[in-house]
């Protein structure tokens, strides 16, 4: 006797997904969309790829912003969901930034370890909220607070190097300079990326949240 069938399970995961995810995925998309525009201006020296990459940010945020307004609106809010949003929000205001910073000129020894230190800080940040979300929330349906600034707030950062670009001062002429300490070269606009990690990690720094 045949056994029947069976049944595709193709997209079945997708299927899975509730609306607020897939502007999720959106923010996931710009993100890696301008890691690929920075690597490509170093390419080819092309401002446009440069503005292009800068562009990703805040059309990120805006996917960002949706996603949990739709998931507010339609009620769907799942463990899956909040992690979906975290592993977007490091690619587009953790990685695309320090991507877009290496590409404006950001590329000396001590440079790499800042901005690899503003990653990690935003990987950080990201894994307590996951971990705390349920405690801050303080028994409602929603966070009362940051604890820390939000990652998304990488967004002036690359805010920074768009100006800095538009006004000729990237690459060789990198607004501050280079200075030589040791074996490695420091460009000191890179310390934004370090005061700005360190602010993503304090725990005494609280945020309201809209």
């Amino acid at each position: 006797m045949s056994q029947p069938a069976a049944k595709p399970r193709h997209f079945s995961m997708i299927r899975g997904f509730h609306l607020a995810d897939f502007f999720t995925l959106a923010n996931a998309a710009c993100g890696t969309a301008a890691m690929f525009l920075a690597m490509l201006y170093m390419n080819s020296h092309a401002g446009i790829h440069f503005f292009a990459a800068a562009a990703m940010a805040p059309l990120a945020f805006v996917f960002d912003v949706l996603d949990g307004r739709v998931a507010r609106w339609r009620q769907q809010h799942s463990a899956m969901g909040r992690e979906l949003d975290s592993l977007a929000d490091v690619i587009s205001f953790g990685m695309a930034p320090a991507a877009l910073a290496f590409a404006a000129g950001m590329r000396g020894g001590w440079d790499a370890i800042a901005l690899g230190y503003f990653v990690c800080c935003g990987v950080s940040r990201l894994a307590r909220y996951n971990v705390t979300a349920e405690s801050l929330s303080e028994g409602g349906d929603k966070v009362k607070y940051f604890e820390g600034t939000p990652i998304p707030t990488s967004v002036v950062l690359t805010g920074i190097l768009a100006l800095a670009a538009w006004r000729g001062r990237v690459e060789e002429s990198l607004w501050g300079g280079v200075w030589e300490i040791g074996p490695w070269n420091l460009h000191p606009l890179v310390v934004l990326f370090v005061v700005s990690g360190s602010l993503m990690i304090s725990k005494t720094l609280r945020i309201p949240k809209p």
